[in-house]
Order: structure tokens, then C-alpha cells, then sequence
């Protein structure tokens, strides 16, 4: 199986590139069209901020590139900042356009609640609980814990499009959704232990039945 790894000059790609490999995936990174067609399923990886990757993919014109594969049904994963680049709009920085796959605002993390003080960003391992069963998830989960790293999240999102959260401070800060091809994982699966890559090699599971 072919992936192709969006490279856009937002993402740490390396890690994610040699999972991708370790799971028997042959890899391409690059910013090519014609490259990206030749491949089985895309995966936008992302590290920084909202308003610069936007840009990014602007002057790239991968936005359109992506619009285009998400018209054809392509399977698509976002992960981390990837993830919050496929809702409508975020609010990092200054408002912002996201992609629009996903209904939803990606805005920061306030830093308290009513009674206490927390910390931000989100980061380290949180617990991943599940909601609804992807097509592509066919069992359990046995590990439950998943590795974090953000300081804004997905809010006021369609709950049918939530395939699992983590509680943070009562926060419910979706950690996968799905609509249709496309996936996002909020967390690191290259990072996020034996969950993570088993997540990770359930999805490539699934694009390759599609």
C-alpha cells in the first residue's frame, strides 16, 4: 500500500513517515499532485499554527488539491494539526477558514474552570473513550491511553462525526473523528504507543478494503 505524507513545511514528518514504513506502507512525502495521485490514501500530518498552515496550503494550492480528494472519496487522515485544518474555521490567532470537511470551531484551551486552574497546553497521555465504532475499527480496544500534545481543540462539533474523546478538566476534547473518507486524530499515533499504532494500522486496514 501506497500513503502519501502532505508535505506542506508544517509537520514533523519523519516520525510519522517511519511508522508508516514499520507498518509495510510504502511512503511518499512530497507536495506533488501528480506524486499524491499515485497513492493509496493521503495523511496531512501538521505541527504550529492554524493561520500559517492555512497560508501554506494556500500558496501550495494542496487546499485544492485536498478539496479535489475529498470529493472523490478519497481516504484522508489528519493528524494533530492536521486534524484541526479539516473543520470550518479556527480561531487561532485571528478567525481563520479551515478545509470545512468537519463541522466545528478549533479554539484554545481557557485555562480554567470554574473552581481551578489547568494546564496548557494539553499535553501528555490522556485516556482515548470511545463513542462510535468507525467503519474501519472492527474490534476493542485493549490499551486505553493515547499521547497528547495541543493547545486548542475541536469544539461544537457534530456528535454523529465523534468517534472518541479524552476528559480533560470536564472537557470532552475530541480525539478522533470521521465523516465519510475523512479521519482525524487530535493525538500522535506514531507517538502514542501500542493504541496508537494499532489505531493507526486499523485505518490503513480500512483504506485498504475501500
Amino acid at each position: 500500500m501506497k500513503i502519501g505524507v502532505i508535505d506542506y513545511g508544517m509537520g514533523n514528518l519523519f516520525s510519522v513517515e517511519q511508522a508508516l514504513k514499520r507498518l509495510g506502507c510504502e511512503v511518499v512525502v512530497s507536495a506533488d499532485e501528480k506524486m499524491l495521485d499515485t497513492t493509496d490514501a493521503l495523511l496531512l500530518p501538521g505541527v504550529g499554527a492554524f493561520p500559517d498552515a492555512r497560508k501554506r496550503l494556500a500558496e501550495t494550492k494542496l487546499d485544492c488539491y485536498l478539496q479535489k480528494a475529498y470529493s472523490e472519496n478519497r481516504p484522508l487522515l489528519g493528524i494533530c494539526l492536521g486534524m484541526q485544518l479539516l473543520f470550518e474555521q479556527s480561531d487561532e490567532v485571528t478567525p481563520t477558514k479551515g478545509l470545512g470537511f468537519f463541522k466545528g470551531c478549533i479554539t484554545r484551551f481557557t485555562g480554567m474552570t470554574e473552581d481551578q486552574l489547568y494546564r496548557v497546553p494539553h499535553m501528555g497521555w490522556n485516556e482515548l473513550i470511545l463513542t462510535n465504532q468507525p467503519a474501519w475499527l472492527n474490534n476493542e480496544i485493549a490499551a486505553k491511553h493515547v499521547y497528547f500534545v495541543h493547545s486548542y481543540y475541536a469544539k461544537n462539533i457534530e456528535e454523529s462525526e465523534l468517534v472518541a474523546y479524552a476528559d480533560y478538566y470536564g472537557m470532552k476534547v475530541p480525539g478522533i473523528v470521521t465523516n465519510g473518507s475523512v479521519t482525524g486524530m487530535q493525538f500522535h499515533p506514531e507517538k502514542s504507543g501500542e493504541l496508537g499504532i494499532y489505531l493507526l494500522e486499523q485505518w490503513l486496514k480500512g483504506v485498504k478494503v475501500c
